[in-house]
Order: structure tokens, then C-alpha cells, then sequence
């Protein structure tokens, strides 16, 4: 619940200084209709970066992938036990 309402808090917030801005003349009335255009297409910048910075640093597990080669032929012997072919092609 607290993370809703800091999104919503940050929601109004961009939105009061949007219609500040457009009721000021600080910076030209056909360039504040764009905010909100500019302001997703960063937003999705960021976000194609955040998702890239994960996956470069994604950390390798050595360790849990030796216990998953344990555990997948653990399986194929169950399954070799049951009778189903699993011999790779």
C-alpha cells in the first residue's frame, strides 16, 4: 500500500507542475503539451536500461547449476526406472 500511494504522490506532483506550466509562460505553451509525450518516452528509456543493467549483471550460480545437473539425472534415471525413453538425440 505505501508504494501506491508514493507512485500516486509522484503522479500528482508531475501532473500539478504540468498544468503549472501551462498556465505560466515559462516555457512555450506548444512545448508543454509534449511533457507528457517526453516524460513516457523516458520513462521507457529507463526502463529498457534498468531491464539491461539486470541482465548484464545477472550473477551465475555455479553452485545451483551443479545441483540442477544432479536433479535433472536423478530425473532421467527415475524416468529410465518407469520405463519412459528420455536418451537424448
Amino acid at each position: 500500500m505505501k508504494h501506491i500511494l508514493k507512485i500516486l504522490s509522484l503522479v500528482v506532483a508531475i501532473t500539478a507542475l504540468w498544468i503549472g506550466l501551462l498556465q505560466s509562460s515559462v516555457i512555450p505553451r506548444s512545448h508543454t503539451w509534449l511533457l507528457p509525450v517526453y516524460f513516457v518516452v523516458s520513462l521507457g528509456c529507463y526502463g529498457l536500461l534498468m531491464v539491461g543493467v539486470g541482465l548484464m549483471n545477472f550473477p551465475t550460480c555455479p553452485q545451483e547449476a551443479l545441483l540442477l545437473q544432479e536433479d535433472i539425472v536423478e530425473a532421467k534415471e527415475y524416468l529410465k526406472q518407469r520405463g519412459v525413453d528420455v536418451s537424448s538425440s
